[in-house]
Formats: C-alpha cells, sequence, structure tokens
C-alpha cells in the first residue's frame, strides 16, 4: 500500500493534515456544502474512526457507522450492506479525497437528469492519474478501471451520486466491486455525468498527502 507503514497502525481517514485527523476536515468540508449526514463504511481499523469522530455533532453533521464485519465486501458490497441507512438516494465519496467543487450543483444535475447514478468527471493531465473515462462534453461514452484507451481524458472525480434501484440485486453479504456496477451502468447509458474543473486533492500517497497538507494549510491562513 501507498501508505504503509502509516496506514498498518491508522486508517486513511485518520491520517493526520494540517494538524487534524483528514476525516474532520473532510466531514466539515460536506457540512459547509449543505450535508446534514454522514455514513461511514468501515473496514480494517475501522473502530478507530468510531472513536475519534463519534456522532459527528462538533462537524455539524449526524455520523452513523456500517461496518464490513468479518468479510471485506468492497465498496459495492459495502453500500448494498448499508441501503437500509442510505435512504432512497444518496452520495458516495471516497474517504481518501478532498474535493472542493459545487457539490449542489451536481445533486441537482443528477435529481434533473432522472437515472439511477451519476458520476463527476474530471479532465485528467496528471500521468499519475490513469484516465479511465471516454466523456463527449455531455455523456459518459466508456468507463473501465481496467480497459484504457487513447480517447479517455476524463478521470472519475470521486463523487457519485446514486439512487438505491442501482443496487437492486446485489447480495448484501458478498464482496461487490463498485467499479463494476458502475461500467455496467454506463454500458447501459445509466450513468449521467457533472463535469468538474477544479483539481482534486487525496491522501492516498506520501505525494498526495504533502500536496494536501499544503493547500489546507494555505487555506487556513
Amino acid at each position: 500500500m501507498r501508505l504503509r507503514p502509516l496506514t498498518e497502525r491508522v486508517p486513511k481517514a485518520l491520517i493526520e493534515v494540517a494538524g487534524e485527523p483528514f476525516a474532520f476536515h473532510q466531514l466539515r468540508l460536506l457540512a459547509r456544502h449543505g450535508f446534514a449526514e454522514a455514513v461511514f463504511l468501515t473496514g480494517h481499523l475501522g473502530e478507530q474512526i468510531v472513536d475519534a469522530v463519534g456522532d459527528g455533532v462538533r462537524f455539524g453533521l449526524r455520523v452513523r457507522y456500517v461496518a464490513d464485519g468479518s468479510e471485506l465486501l468492497g465498496t459495492g458490497g459495502a453500500i448494498a450492506r448499508a441501503l437500509p441507512q442510505l435512504g432512497p438516494r444518496f452520495a458516495v465519496i471516497y474517504g481518501d479525497s478532498w474535493l472542493e467543487f459545487d457539490y449542489q450543483a451536481a445533486i441537482v444535475a443528477f435529481e434533473r437528469d432522472g437515472r439511477p447514478a451519476l458520476m463527476t468527471v474530471f479532465q485528467n493531465q496528471d500521468p499519475a492519474h490513469a484516465n479511465n473515462i471516454e466523456f463527449d462534453g455531455a455523456e459518459i461514452l466508456t468507463y473501465s478501471k481496467s480497459l484504457h484507451t487513447p480517447r479517455m481524458r476524463h478521470i472519475d472525480y470521486g463523487f457519485s451520486l446514486f439512487s438505491a434501484e442501482a443496487f437492486v440485486g446485489l447480495p448484501k453479504d458478498a464482496p461487490t466491486d463498485l467499479a463494476a456496477l458502475t461500467e455496467d451502468l454506463a454500458h447501459r447509458r445509466l450513468l449521467a455525468a457533472y463535469e468538474v474543473h477544479n483539481r482534486f486533492y487525496e491522501v492516498g500517497s506520501f505525494s498526495g498527502l504533502a500536496e494536501l497538507e499544503a493547500h489546507i494549510t494555505e487555506a487556513m491562513r
């Protein structure tokens, strides 16, 4: 893993950024953008997140938790298990991503579009991140985590919206890859797109962690 040995004893959500666990910054960001609730889908070392974040009130949110249990379910399987906690429509954000954009505009676009899922996309020019989306300016033509073509100039930005119906039929206690589900939705033209133009930050690598640390420290000044 790219953050070992840190992540052997601390989950990525609790890695320190600008003097605080990353999750603290992320939850306050979501609250500023109008979110009232958050559900952590926790796996390895997840009990540390529960202890650190608690009920979320101090961040302006109500926070709940759904644990993977003894078998890791993958993101798709974890969401399928958590559906009773998520309601008919919900957002999914990576636990290591810092995204500064108009969240509410993406939500409005999702509600107007009517399809069961929407993915935010970003035109990526950083070779450290492999492009995985062919996007024509309005529609996602192809999305694949494994097959990359020269026509792919965009990347999954890290924030998606779903209706619960997108997960109908998925097993609630078996490993499921969210990317496989999303690829299938894209193939069937059931995946809407919202293009974002602000770069993303992440705490999935030491270089990404250093960039985010500098960005948040500068913003705090």
